[in-house]
């Protein structure tokens, strides 16, 4: 018999990984912004947006599909071998078709060539990705070996930014300790798998299997990638690597707010499939109002306080230089709680049921708003126009799956405290505005105006954490 770990303490250390995927660059990018400026910093952003579609390939689906599939079948160590090792040849497979397309773009594309060996330096992440095998390590609930792996590399690279990236011309060498920092520990990941699975063949694999509902997954991960990353590529196409930096130094900080806002949806998706896969529905619906509770709370505290104090945050972490990405950072913050809300409803609830091509649906509604704003707002409103086709974007995925799932989540919708919400943040607001009339250091009106937002009460997260014996 064994027990299952606490959902409570998977979402903590889900927090601390996806958190430090994030913090790893907010805590250098004061340093590296004022050094690289906002054509050098663009410059990076550009490149990790543009491979981030070439890795999205090589993933095929496989984040959000081989959790779900491994999940299944985790107290099962020969099926969970044998699943383990078709995902990964399909992963490898891919991996070679990614590279051979990036290097064709590296050769035809005219716009690639200045910065061709930023680029290459880059896509080391598709090779780290693809034999990371992360969905794995989630499905059997590793967080905590995941996050302290992670926090690792991360404190390595953080003392090599500061040894290494000292000139304007650096920028290079910022993009590797960036990937560095994000990718490497995927190699212990491939060291440390034979805990888990059996590296020897087992014999009746059946590849095909996966790849119908690879396809969806894929076509998933797409329309999510396309539209999350064309607002970047869209700048940099249309107007300069400059108008990348500024726009980049306010997806930062939405960047860090999100990663803990998803992260309870993301620990709930093999907890989520297991459950359905033992049909215990009344456990699942419980804990899919109380991660919809959580969200609303947490993100809506997030992106008031943002919206209100986003010139001291800019200020603090990039300088003066940076002072035209504080309207795109306020605009964009609403999408804090519309990609919050669509990740529970999306990936904790329609994935696990195989509604999958219902998320998918919606996601290719939320690429077209997007095309369309930015193409009609980038070359009149720059970084402004893009943040409001994000913001676009994500509502209408939002509209689209809550329309769906209407009749499944009402009541998990009527549950959320809005007003309390409501009443929580406007007293909090309003308690911290007379701390900008005394003028104190960025860092220090940010430290004591969250002190007074951050008052509105949290869910019990100790609720959440459902243990089952199997």
């Amino acid at each position: 018999m064994k027990k299952q770990k606490s959902i409570k303490k998977n979402f903590i250390y889900n927090t601390f990984l996806t958190m430090t995927n994030f913090i790893f660059p907010l805590i250098t990018f004061p340093y590296v912004s004022r050094i690289l400026m906002p054509s050098g910093t663009g410059r990076v952003s550009f490149a990790l947006s543009l491979i981030s579609y070439f890795t999205m390939l090589s993933q095929l689906g496989m984040p959000t599909y081989g959790i779900r599939t491994c999940s299944k079948v985790r107290n099962d160590r020969e099926k969970l071998t044998r699943t383990v090792h078709e995902l990964l040849c399909i992963n490898l497979i891919m991996c070679v078709v990614s590279y051979i397309l990036l290097a064709l773009a590296l050769i035809f594309v005219p716009a690639l060539k200045e910065d061709r060996q930023l680029y290459i330096i880059v896509s080391f992440t598709i090779l780290l990705t693809s034999i990371g095998m992360e969905w794995l390590y989630k499905a059997l609930e590793q967080y905590r070996y995941i996050a302290l792996r992670s926090i690792a590399f991360k404190f390595i690279a953080l003392g090599a930014m500061f040894l290494l990236v000292h000139d304007q011309s650096d920028y290079i060498i910022y993009g590797f300790i960036a990937i560095f920092a994000a990718s490497a520990s995927n190699i212990f990941n491939f060291i440390n798998v034979r805990k888990y699975i059996d590296l020897k063949p087992v014999g009746g694999y059946h590849i095909r299997r996966h790849l119908k509902p690879l396809a969806v997954f894929f076509a998933m991960a797409c329309a999510t990638t396309i539209y999350t990353h064309m607002d970047t590529l869209m700048l940099g196409f249309m107007l300069t690597k400059k108008d990348v930096g500024y726009y980049n130094a306010a997806v930062r900080i939405k960047s860090l707010l999100l990663s803990i806002v998803t992260s309870l949806g993301a620990v709930l998706l093999p907890r989520s499939s297991f459950l359905i896969q033992t049909r215990q529905w009344g456990k699942f619906r419980k804990v899919s109002k109380k991660a919809l509770d959580f969200v609303f709370i947490l993100s809506s505290a997030f992106m008031l306080y943002f919206m209100l104090y986003a010139r001291y945050g800019i200020m603090l972490l990039s300088g003066g230089y940076y002072e035209p990405s504080i309207i795109p950072m306020q605009i964009i913050m609403p999408t804090l709680l519309f990609i919050g809300v669509t990740n529970i409803t999306g990936i904790q609830i329609m994935v696990p049921l195989g509604r999958e091509k219902t998320v998918l649906f919606s996601e290719i509604v939320g690429l077209v708003v997007n095309l369309i704003i930015n193409t009609l707002l980038i070359p009149q409103m720059k970084s402004t126009g893009a943040a409001i086709g994000t913001v676009a974007a994500e509502f209408a995925v939002l509209v689209v799956q809550y329309m769906v799932m209407r009749k499944e989540m009402s009541n998990a919708f009527r549950a959320v405290s809005y007003w309390k919400i409501a009443l929580g943040l406007t007293a909090g607001a309003l308690c911290s505005f007379w701390v900008m009339f005394l003028h104190l250091s960025n860092f220090l009106t940010l430290a004591l105006t969250s002190s007074l937002i951050g008052s509105v009460p949290c869910p019990d997260l100790e609720n959440m954490s459902i243990h089952q014996q199997h």
